[in-house]
C-alpha cells in the first residue's frame, strides 16, 4: 500500500506541471488585454504601464509563468482584477460551498445508481429489471435545467416545502442548508446516478457468471453471502473510477445547476470569471479543480486495493 501510494505521489508532479503549463499558455489565448479592462474607462496609458509592470504583463510569456509558478508554491495564486480580492480567498469561500453540493450529488447517485445497477443484475429479465434501465434511459435523457425548473415548479411554488433558490451555509443553520440545496443535489446526482447504474449493472451481469460465484453457490452459500461479499466487491472496482470522476465533475461542471437555484458555487466564480476576463481567477479556479481531479484519481487507486485484495500484490 505505501509503495503504491509512492508512486501515485511521484507521478503527480510531472502531472500537475505539465497540467500547469497548459492552464497558464490558453489564458493567453482568451480575447482582451487585461491592462485595458482593469484600467477603466479613461485607460490613462501611465496607468495602464504600472497596471504591466505591477502584473508582470510586460514580461515574456516565459517569465509570466516563472513568477505565477512561484506565487501558487508559496500558497499565492494571485489577485482578481477586478475586484482586488486573493483567488485564494475567493475559491475557499465557494469551493466549499460546491464541496457540499457535490457531496450531497454523489451520495444520492451512489445510493440509486449501485442498488437499481444490482437487483437490476440480479432480476435479469423481469420486471425490476426492465424499471431499472427505463430509470437509467429517463435519467440520461433528462436535461438538468428542465428537472430543475420542474422541481422547483413543484416543491417550491406549488407545495411550498422547500426554497426555489439562494444558499444557507451549514454553519448557520443546518436544517436551512439541507433544505437549500437538496433540490440541486438531486438534479446533479440523478443523471449521474443513471449512469453509475448502467455500469454496475454491466459489471454485476458479468461477475455474476463467473466460476468463483458458480463455486460460491456449489458450496451452498446464501444468495445475499454469494451476492455481497464475493460479486460485488469486485463488481464495484470500474464503479469506483467512475464515482471519482463523475465528482470530480461535479466539482467543476454544477455551473448550469447553480446558475438555476442561485447557489453562489465554484462554477459560478468561474464563470463570472471568464466573462470579465479574470485572468488570474480562471487560472486559479482551473488549477484547483485539475489538481482535484488527479487527487480523486489517486484515491480511486488506493480504494481499487481496499476494496479488491488481488491488487495489493
Amino acid at each position: 500500500m505505501l509503495s503504491l501510494l509512492g508512486k501515485r505521489l511521484l507521478q503527480l508532479i510531472p502531472t500537475l506541471f505539465f497540467v500547469s503549463v497548459i492552464i497558464f499558455s490558453l489564458q493567453q489565448l482568451l480575447p482582451g488585454d487585461p491592462a485595458l479592462i482593469m484600467a477603466g474607462e479613461e485607460r490613462d496609458p501611465a496607468v495602464i504601464e504600472q497596471i504591466r509592470q505591477q502584473y508582470h504583463l510586460d514580461r515574456p510569456f516565459p517569465v509570466q509563468y516563472v513568477y505565477w509558478v512561484q506565487g501558487v508554491l508559496s500558497g499565492n495564486l494571485g489577485e482578481s482584477m477586478r475586484i482586488h480580492v486573493p483567488v485564494l480567498d475567493l475559491i475557499l469561500q465557494k469551493l466549499p460551498v460546491t464541496i457540499q453540493l457535490g457531496s450531497m450529488a454523489i451520495v444520492i447517485a451512489l445510493v440509486i445508481g449501485i442498488s437499481a445497477g444490482i437487483i437490476s443484475a440480479i432480476k435479469k429479465n423481469t420486471f425490476w429489471d426492465y424499471a431499472a434501465n427505463a430509470f437509467a434511459l429517463w435519467g440520461i435523457s433528462t436535461p438538468n435545467f428542465w428537472l430543475g425548473i420542474m422541481l422547483i415548479f413543484l416543491f417550491s411554488v406549488k407545495l411550498g416545502w422547500l426554497p426555489a433558490s439562494g444558499y444557507v451555509p451549514l454553519t448557520e443553520d443546518w436544517r436551512a442548508s439541507l433544505a437549500s440545496t437538496i433540490m440541486p443535489a438531486f438534479v446533479l446526482g440523478n443523471a449521474i446516478a443513471a449512469i453509475l447504474m448502467r455500469h454496475t449493472r454491466s459489471a454485476m451481469l458479468q461477475v455474476l457468471e463467473s466460476d468463483y460465484v458458480r463455486t460460491a453457490r456449489a458450496k451452498g452459500l446464501y444468495e445475499r453471502t454469494v451476492i455481497f461479499k464475493h460479486a460485488m466487491r469486485n463488481a464495484l472496482t470500474p464503479v469506483i473510477t467512475l464515482g471519482a470522476i463523475e465528482f470530480g465533475t461535479l466539482l467543476s461542471g454544477a455551473v448550469l445547476t447553480e446558475q438555476i437555484f442561485t447557489i453562489p458555487g465554484f462554477g459560478k466564480l468561474i464563470i463570472d470569471a471568464v466573462f470579465n476576463r479574470d485572468y488570474a481567477v480562471v487560472q486559479g479556479v482551473v488549477l484547483v479543480t485539475a489538481t482535484v481531479y488527479i487527487v480523486l484519481n489517486l484515491l480511486a487507486d488506493i480504494a481499487y486495493v481496499l476494496v479488491n485484495p488481488r491488487l495489493r500484490n
